[in-house]
C-alpha cells in the first residue's frame, strides 16, 4: 500500500492561497481545481488549500495548528536568509527567529492566518 500524508490548510481563496505559498515554496501546484490545490512536497508529503470546507475565515481567529516547513541543514543562518526574505515579501510574522531547543525557529502566519513554522530538520 503507497500512502501519503497531506497536510490540509483551509483557505478562503484557494487560487489566492496558492499564488501565496507557492511564492513561498518556490514551486507550483501538483494539482489544481477551483477549490483545492495541492504541493508535492516531495516522497509521501502534500500540502493541500481547501476553500471547499469553511467559508469566510478570518486572520483575527487564533489557529492552534501549524504547517511546519523543516530545513534540511536548519543551520541559523539559513533561518535567517529565509526569515528576511519572507519579511522582505511582507508575509505576517507572529514570532521573530528564536532558540527553542531544537534549533533557530520562527512564526510566520498566511492571509488567512493559518501558521506557518521555519524550523530545522531533525
Amino acid at each position: 500500500m503507497t500512502t501519503s500524508v497531506v497536510s490540509i490548510v483551509y483557505v478562503n481563496d484557494a487560487p489566492a492561497a496558492a499564488r501565496f505559498y507557492g511564492d513561498l515554496l518556490g514551486i507550483s501546484p501538483s494539482f489544481e481545481t477551483s477549490g483545492y490545490i495541492t504541493f508535492d512536497l516531495g516522497p509521501g508529503a502534500d500540502l493541500a488549500l481547501w476553500s471547499g470546507q469553511f467559508e469566510d475565515l478570518s486572520p483575527d481567529v487564533p489557529r492552534t495548528s501549524e504547517v511546519c516547513l523543516a530545513i534540511e541543514g536548519g543551520r541559523p543562518d539559513e533561518i535567517n536568509a529565509i526569515f528576511k526574505q519572507w519579511q522582505s515579501k511582507g508575509v505576517t510574522i507572529l514570532q521573530e527567529p528564536h532558540d527553542a531547543g531544537f534549533g533557530l525557529t520562527f512564526l510566520a502566519a498566511d492571509p488567512d492566518g493559518n501558521r506557518i513554522r521555519v524550523a530545522p530538520k531533525d
